[in-house]
């Protein structure tokens, strides 16, 4: 049997974030990946413009194509960037039948490029965060989503997952890749928080941790992994890519999505606390 997984995000030129490693986490996790491309992710040397929204009715025939002829057994959304692909993706959604969702509200970039505009924010939580069985913010992604200034201790992510919570998704993941200290993430579904540790990793190669993390977790539920699974799976799939990560040129380089294969089973360490 060959598992599916619906990409519906942004194409990242750089090739280490968005579609790209969406695919290329798929692809390593024996799950087959298909696309919706909602915006093209390029800086132009001329212009300086770096985000180039895709046309409504083309993302729309690229959804229809995907689920028509391939089906899916997870849907992953990534840069949805307006409020407009966020309603007409949350429409596609509810129309798929597909019952795993896993939502990453990507806002922004490693380079710094805004990938949310600030009147979809609203949208997205009203419209397609309570279709999610999981959702994947970093700590400035859930402080946004909140409208919190900013979140500094696990205390603090573990009350952004409550509050998170109440606006629909079946899970909540709050990820601490931004603490000091042990990169900790939170897990919490309504009942009890799954807390996930792994060692912090001296490297600025991080580029699409975050679609990465979020698409080995499709990839898991795809699979028949129960969400707690998936997360703890993708933990260590993350963790390995970020130290075998690498540079090229310039800039912020990408997590490499092959690492998975050497990844120490003790690395990331996982534990359940009642509320």
């Amino acid at each position: 049997m060959m598992y599916r997984a619906l990409s519906i995000a942004g194409s990242a030129a750089r090739g280490g974030a968005g579609i790209q490693a969406d695919l290329k986490t798929f692809q390593e996790l024996g799950v087959f990946g298909t696309t919706a491309i909602t915006a093209i992710v390029a800086r132009n040397p001329r212009t300086g413009e770096g985000v180039f929204p895709q046309p409504i009715d083309a993302i729309e025939a690229q959804v229809h194509t995907a689920l028509r002829d391939i089906g899916a057994d997870v849907i992953k959304t990534g840069m949805l960037f307006t409020a407009e692909i966020i309603t007409k993706t949350a429409e596609w959604i509810k129309e798929s039948g597909v019952e795993k969702v896993v939502v990453d509200p990507v806002m922004i970039g490693k380079v710094g490029s805004v990938l949310l505009k600030e009147d979809a924010i609203e949208c997205m939580k009203k419209k397609l965060l309570p279709l999610a069985t999981i959702i994947t913010p970093n700590m400035p992604e859930a402080a946004q989503l909140l409208g919190i200034e900013e979140l500094t201790t696990v205390e603090e992510l573990k009350q952004a997952a409550k509050d998170l919570h109440k606006l629909g998704p079946k899970y909540i993941l709050v990820k601490g890749g931004r603490l000091d200290g042990p990169a900790v993430d939170v897990l919490y579904d309504g009942e009890k928080f799954y807390m996930l540790e792994a060692p912090r990793i001296d490297t600025i190669h991080t580029n699409g941790a975050g679609c990465t993390y979020s698409a080995a977790i499709a990839a898991r539920l795809a699979k028949g992994d129960t969400v707690p699974e998936a997360v703890e799976f993708a933990k260590k799939f993350i963790t390995a890519a970020i130290r075998h990560a690498f540079g090229f040129i310039q800039g912020v380089g990408p997590t490499y999505h092959a690492a998975y294969r050497k990844f120490d089973e003790t690395e990331c360490k996982v534990w359940i606390e009642e509320v």
